[in-house]
This record gives C-alpha cells, structure tokens and sequence, in this order.
C-alpha cells in the first residue's frame, strides 16, 4: 500500500493541504508540543492547537517556534476544560473537510497523514481512520486497534480469565489487537485511539461531537461506538506510522489522571450496555473498575503526598 501513496503523492497532496485540519489540545506536554505540530504542519492545511491553560512554557516555545507561520492557530482557554471540550473547540476553529485529532506528545512519520487521508478518499463510508502507535523502541503500542471493550471484555482482562482466549477465543477475547500479527492492508475495526483520529467532517456532522460529559480519557471509545451505530466505517492503516510517547500529559499528576480515566470507563459502560447486561455483570465491573483505581492511589498517593510536603525521596 505504501508504493501506492508514493505514486499518489502528487495527487494527493494538495487535496490534503486544502482538506485537513489538525487539531491539537495542550496541557503541559513541553517540548513534545512542538515535535507534534512539526510532524503534521507541512502536510496540514492548518494546525490549530487549543491550549488547556498550561504552565510549562509549552506554549511559548511554540510560538517562539514557528513565529510568523500563518497555518499555526493557537486557542487559549482561561481554564482546563477538558479534552474533549477542547477538542470541539478546535473543530470550531478548523476549516478544513477533515479533522486530524493529534495527541501533543505524537509524531507523525512522514507520509503518515497523506496515508490516512488516501484511505479515506478511496471510501465514501469511512468515517475515522488511525494509524500504527507505536512505542519509542518501535514496538506496536496498544490501543491503536481495538475491539471496543464491552463489560464482559473488560471483566475478563481485569480478572485475568484472557489467558483462556488461547483454547476459547471467542469467549475470553479481552479487546486489544496490537498481540495479533500486523495487518498488510488497511483494515476495518470496531475502535481506534484518540491518540491520532483522522475524521471525515461530514460525518462528524452526522454523529455529533466529542461528547463533554468526559473530561480525559474514554471519549475516543465513545465517539468509536457511535459512528458505527451510525453505519460509519472505522479503518485501521498499518503503513500510517507515528511514534506515541505516551503518557507525557499525565505523569504529574497520575491520580488525577487515574480518577477521570475510571469514571470515563463507567460513563461508558452505563451509557452503551447498561440495558444489554445483566445487573450483576455490571456491578462486577463496577467493582472492579474501582479496585483498580483504588491500586493505582495505593501505588501513587505516597509520592504525591511526599510532593506536596516538598520531602525527597529516600
């Protein structure tokens, strides 16, 4: 597939200079700020990053950056309002036919972009696309492709029942692809990151925006479900490369982070399969939703407490 883009590339590119708009949201991703607008803005009609009050001097040095560049467009909120708030802000700030959602701490690979885009002009019906995420050390990251992470899906990983799916697939599959060999072509699947989102406006339009009941985390799930209930076609791209130092935003803060991720994964739950699981299936999850945040503050909140007070480690 990657030969065929080398030869669409002439094509191609001025369609994707006049038809996509990136969309990047901020919050204390430091200089990882300007690697990801680098990576995207020479094949972008515009770059428009909507800013989450930081205070790292992020947003300072992008400026310093790429002074004078008029398809940078900076958005500054007077407060955190969220990820997906931001992110429809930003839509509302963007022209073009197609929107590239792109985390601040994600570096496209070049050609990635004109990839996504190539797939997307070949279908009329697909409505989102992503890329391969992929770790510093190049392997695949998870998340990248994805079933969508029903209650039962979700019980059998947090249980450890997955370790079944070899003799009984079907039933103890928990939702992560990345595990599974690498596709050659481009290929459909139920769910995609929010790390790297190329979406078809028009079918934005036709599902709605973000929704703004998540502050961070889930959304992209959220938004997946509901192009598909739309009939929209989610695409996976293998050859649309990045590199996703994940995590970047969050590690000052891990239990903020924790806290929002978990209560994003019970707005989920409660909003698409509340009527399609059997009560006790859905308290089991809720449950073990909530031990699992409660892990992650026994394993933070010493470090924090210690940051607070100002003490050193030992």
């Amino acid at each position: 597939m990657s030969g065929s883009w080398s030869r669409q590339g002439s094509e191609l590119s001025m369609e994707i200079a006049s038809a996509v708009s990136v969309v990047i949201v901020n919050y204390n991703a430091g200089p990882g700020l300007v690697d990801a607008v680098r990576s995207a803005i020479s094949d972008a009609r515009e770059v428009v990053v909507v800013d989450n009050a930081s205070t790292d001097g992020s947003l300072s040095c992008l400026r310093a950056t790429f002074v004078g560049d008029s398809r940078l467009r900076i958005v500054r909120n007077e407060e955190n309002l969220g990820f997906a708030r931001a992110c429809n802000r930003g839509v509302s700030e963007a022209t073009g036919d197609f929107l590239l959602f792109l985390n601040p701490d994600c570096e496209l690979d070049s050609g990635a972009m004109l990839g996504l885009l190539a797939v997307m002009l070949a279908d009329g019906e697909v409505g989102m696309a992503g890329g391969l995420l992929l770790n510093p050390d190049g392997s695949e990251q998870a998340g990248g492709r994805r079933a969508v992470p029903t209650p039962w899906r979700s019980l059998v990983r947090t249980v450890g029942l997955s370790k079944l799916a070899r003799r009984w697939p079907r039933v103890f599959f928990d939702f992560y692809l990345h595990k599974q060999p690498l596709p050659a072509q481009p290929v459909e699947v139920e769910a995609i990151s929010g790390a790297c989102m190329l979406v078809r406006r028009n079918a934005m339009l036709d599902v709605g925006p973000l929704d703004e009941a998540y502050f961070m985390h889930c959304e992209d799930l959220d938004w997946c479900m509901r192009f598909r209930l739309s009939k929209w076609k989610i695409m996976f791209v293998p050859a649309a490369g990045m590199v996703h130092h994940h995590g970047v935003c969050s590690r000052a803060r891990p239990i903020f982070v924790a806290w929002h991720k978990h209560r994003g994964m019970m707005l989920f739950y409660r909003k698409f399969f509340r009527h399609q699981y059997p009560g006790v299936v859905m308290w089991l999850v809720a449950i073990g939703v909530w031990l699992r945040f409660a892990f992650v503050v026994v394993r933070y909140l010493p470090g924090h407490v210690r940051s607070v007070l100002g003490l050193k480690r030992d």
